[in-house]
């Protein structure tokens, strides 16, 4: 007797045989019920969810002599045929083979052929998706005005890829994942006819790794019944899918977590000679991960999808030592080694490399939290004295470190401290060198409030803190005025518009916004003005000496210079008397 797979023996047959999809059964039911049956229905959704199955019960639905409120019988010869896909009147193409016009010209030609023996004829185009533009051209007036006896029925788990006009002539039933739980139910109602003793822990193993396909758990454990016999266990579910155990992982996790890199790889090296493969182990890490992020970011009522429910209290307690930030982080460095892996042999060292990466993680939480008191110019401090410098005062009871900084953990403030320790140190001149001075703490330079009475400050502090040679050209303007909470306009007298024009550019404009936002401490948007009432001289023109032709001086890299960083350009060229009159060299 020929052995028939687990996924086509127990096929859905019926409406309430779906799993997972009960909203669209009842509203195909409820169609066929009240005769609104449309002339195209369309199916999409993942892998293995029940559109195909859902569409060959919608056609015995339709067709069967016997159906009671839209269920079919499954016994007559029409549910038979239909179940086993011979059927004259339903026609199952697969739209990945039968994808160009010359399918879909036949397809035409035949929709007009009335039914052999039933009510209607019904094509049932799986994965459509892969139809050719021409052929879903042709199909397109067929589609929009078939025979009142012809039904369509187009399967896919791509329907982004599908025509506009093709979509608009279909009713859509989107079909969602199946759940861990029911996936667990099927799998246990599988076992059970086929007189095979599975432990819990197998079955919860199985329906995570289908990942809501009810076909690819179907299939897996099919693979599991041969490989374990009569009895499944979870290690036997383990062997055969080359995985860890939950509790290898979450100790993998927690010797992340104590940076414990020696711990990390030894335990890696022992999950690979116990039979683990490196690229599940991997996957694996990468779902734990997202399980910490998940607890850590609150969500306690999502499923768990590395581990079994029994380690989620552990995982919570893991999530909120590493906390969101540092997770985020070794997510993001595991999944990019994830990705590589597709495409090199050396994955092991990949995913150790990626292993170690994480376990150099300081804690992010700790460097966030400093990050915003330094901007703030909360947290103060000093740079180590060095042996020959002079002993230092202690800051004032009003520059203190607050309550919020005394919180933050040594490790954090090492970081810090270390960051600090790279500025260079200031050159000392000779008067220093004499007489000691008195130190500082280090502190982050202030903002300046955008207030009445402090326009002057705020100009002199954009001219400081810019670096840029052609924005630096500021000096040449006559004032700031405060036209709004986030609007300054800075004012040139007439003689300097060439210079507001240079500066009203995207590009410097931007430069200028973004320096003004650190001077101030939030974004603002920054104009410019003539005041007609300043009168400032013009700045003297630059003596050029005429070493060059005047037909050549455009060449000449200081005007070039000049043109570049003014943004302006040459209208004529002219020699003046004293330098056309100069003798070459003097």
């Amino acid at each position: 007797m020929e052995y028939t797979v687990l996924a086509r023996r127990f096929r859905p047959q019926a409406f309430a045989e779906v799993v997972g999809q009960q909203n669209v059964a009842q509203a195909l039911r409820n169609a066929i019920s009240a005769e609104r049956v449309a002339h195209a229905y369309l199916f999409t959704g993942a892998r293995g969810v029940g559109k195909t199955s859902m569409a060959r019960i919608l056609a015995k639905s339709l067709n069967c002599p016997n159906a009671v409120e839209g269920n079919p019988c499954n016994t007559c010869d029409v549910c038979e045929a239909i179940s086993a896909g011979r059927d004259l009147d339903v026609l199952e193409i697969d739209g990945a083979s039968n994808r160009g016009i010359d399918e879909i010209r036949s397809l035409r030609a035949n929709v007009g052929v009335r039914s052999m023996r039933s009510k209607y004829k019904i094509y049932i185009v799986d994965e459509v998706h892969m139809l050719t533009k021409e052929a879903f051209n042709a199909l397109l007036k067929t589609l929009e005005e078939p025979p009142p006896n012809v039904k369509f029925i187009f399967c896919t788990t791509d329907p982004q890829k599908l025509p506009d006009t093709i979509l608009s002539r279909c009713q859509r039933f989107d079909f969602g994942t199946i759940a861990t739980p029911s996936i667990i139910q099927r799998l246990k109602e599988i076992a059970t006819a086929e007189g095979v003793e599975v432990e819990p822990a197998a079955l919860e193993l199985v329906a995570r790794r289908a990942a809501g396909s009810m076909r690819d758990s179907q299939s897996l454990f099919d693979q599991l019944l041969a490989f374990g016999g009569k009895q499944v266990t979870a290690t036997s579910v383990h062997g055969l899918l080359g995985t860890a155990p939950d509790e290898r992982l979450v100790e993998l996790s927690e010797a992340l977590i104590d940076r414990r890199r020696d711990l990390v790889l030894s335990r890696l090296d022992d999950a690979l000679k116990g039979g683990v493969q490196i690229s599940e182990l991997t996957e694996q890490l990468v779902a734990l991960l997202r399980d910490l992020m998940v607890l850590a970011a609150g969500a306690k009522e999502v499923a768990l999808q590395s581990v079994a429910e029994d380690h989620r209290r552990t995982l919570e307690k893991q999530a909120n030592t590493w906390g969101l930030q540092t997770i985020v982080a070794a997510l993001q460095i595991l999944a990019e080694a994830k990705q590589r892996m597709k495409s090199v042999t050396h994955g092991r060292a990949l995913t150790e490399l990626a292993l170690i990466r994480i376990s150099l993680l300081t804690d992010m939480e700790q460097i966030s939290q400093i990050v915003q008191l330094l901007k703030s110019g909360k947290v103060v401090g000093s740079t180590p004295a060095r042996p020959d410098a002079p002993p230092r005062t202690a800051p004032s009871a009003e520059r203190r470190t607050p309550a919020a900084a005394q919180n933050i953990t040594a490790e954090a403030m090492a970081v810090v401290q270390e960051l600090r320790d790279l500025e260079p140190a200031p050159a000392e001149s000779a008067d220093t060198a004499e007489a000691p001075q008195v130190e500082e703490p280090v502190q982050m330079l202030p903002t300046i409030p955008v207030e009445p009475g402090r326009e002057s400050e705020i100009l002199s502090q954009l001219i400081a803190r810019n670096m840029d040679p052609q924005i630096a050209q500021l000096k040449g303007a006559t004032g700031l005025a405060i036209l709004g909470p986030k609007h300054l306009v800075i004012s040139f007298p007439k003689a300097y518009d060439w210079l507001r024009q240079s500066l009203d550019r995207p590009a410097s404009m931007a430069k200028l916004e973004q320096v003004a936002a650190k001077v101030v401490g939030f974004p603002l948007k920054i104009s410019f003005r003539i005041d007609e009432a300043q009168v400032k001289a013009a700045p003297p023109p630059i003596a050029v000496r005429n070493q060059a032709p005047p037909k050549d001086i455009a060449k000449d890299p200081l005007i070039q210079k000049v043109v570049e960083i003014f943004g302006a350009e040459i209208v004529r060229v002219e020699a003046t008397p004293e330098a056309a009159g100069e003798p070459e060299g003097g």
